[in-house]
């Protein structure tokens, strides 16, 4: 068994957006859901802690929350000119800032609870408090800019965290691996002429952000090779994740040696998301999250992003958890037959690996 840390927070359940139907702006002949606006909405990660209390796996984790980040801990990532703002309107009745990251009254607090758990787990690992974590944050980061909130995104948890442990000499070199089938275009951004950080994004191309995530985009300066986009084509499933795992991120993190490694965990590239294309099933997750305790001597932090399907993604995150904890709980995932069933034929899974022969290719040139 290991001393797996599961932080969360009721009030980060309690982060409302504004008036979308899924990604549209309510309004003309858009009409309102009525169950509600985004599909970053709390049932999904709520659900995965039910399933989590219902199973007993709680039982076999160390469960607790955080304080929120301090102005001082965001000031390290974001200027204080948008704290201000996001603030300000916070304060109000919320409002909307960048692109798709509508806010209720409140938001900033929450957000930065959101950024505090990645905070404590960070520095719970780091410190050897914890043997690994799971931070269940939200709203998630991984599209926030310093100055730009985008993809409901509000504050970059994940470099928040990073800065902190780093200002406390708890951490030198980390790594970030997203698996959010989005591109985690907020941190690679962040940290694109920093050679100590290393940012590997696996996702579905052009999915979102359209104009980020290309494998040319290798960092500059200091950061130069120290960020790796690997954008796959859609319909790629577990055997294909699992292809670009052992031959593009393992050697990457062989070769940076990282002190400790993050997990930008999104649960979208599942094959019932209704944000993306990709069949992933809770065994992709459950096998990537193998392979990554095995390096930086098993000082893993798992920080929630994405996953909207209310039903699928309790089942991924607790495959994880499973496996983060050597816990002998577990639970039946109820689409495993059918999502393996309906992985791509022998000829698309051809093609989609030799995409993944070409980015070796290309990557290592």
């Amino acid at each position: 068994m290991n001393k797996t840390a599961f932080l969360w927070d009721e009030k980060c359940f309690w982060h409302g957006g504004g008036n979308y139907a899924m990604l549209a702006p309510v309004g003309g002949f858009v009409q309102p859901f009525v169950s509600g606006g985004l599909p970053e909405a709390p049932e999904t990660k709520r659900r995965l802690k039910n399933l989590v209390d219902v199973s007993g796996l709680k039982d076999d984790l160390i469960e607790g929350s955080a304080p929120m980040a301090t102005w001082e801990d965001l000031l390290r990532v974001h200027p204080q000119s948008y704290l201000e703002q996001f603030k300000a309107l916070s304060d109000g009745n919320g409002g909307e800032l960048g692109l798709r990251t509508p806010f209720g009254p409140g938001a900033f607090e929450i957000a930065s609870l959101s950024a505090g758990l990645a905070m404590r787990a960070v520095a719970g690992v780091a410190t050897g408090e914890f043997d690994n974590a799971y931070a269940l944050s939200r709203p998630p980061g991984h599209h926030c800019l310093p100055d730009w909130p985008n993809g409901f995104c509000l504050l970059a948890n994940i470099a928040v965290a990073i800065e902190a442990a780093q200002a406390r000499g708890l951490a030198g070199k980390v790594a970030v691996v997203d698996w959010d089938v989005h591109h985690g275009n907020g941190t690679e951004a962040i940290y694109y002429n920093r050679g100590d950080v290393l940012t590997v994004s696996i996702h579905q191309d052009r999915c979102y952000p359209q104009d980020t995530g290309s494998t040319d985009q290798t960092g500059e300066g200091a950061g130069a090779g120290a960020n790796m986009n690997i954008p796959l084509p859609p319909g790629c499933g577990h055997a294909v994740y699992l292809d670009v795992m052992d031959r593009l991120v393992i050697p990457k993190l062989q070769a940076f040696e990282p002190e400790i490694i993050i997990v930008a965990c999104g649960f979208d590239a599942s094959g019932v998301d209704p944000l993306s294309r990709m069949m992933c099933t809770s065994q992709t997750f459950r096998d990537m999250t193998e392979r990554l305790m095995a390096l930086a001597d098993g000082k893993l932090v798992c920080v929630h992003e994405g996953g909207y399907s209310e039903l699928y993604v309790p089942f991924c995150g607790h495959a994880m958890l499973e496996e983060l904890s050597g816990s002998s709980i577990t639970v039946e995932d109820p689409l495993l037959k059918r999502l393996t069933a309906q992985q791509p034929d022998q000829q698309t899974e051809d093609y989609q690996k030799s995409r993944v022969s070409e980015m070796v290719r290309l990557l290592s040139a």
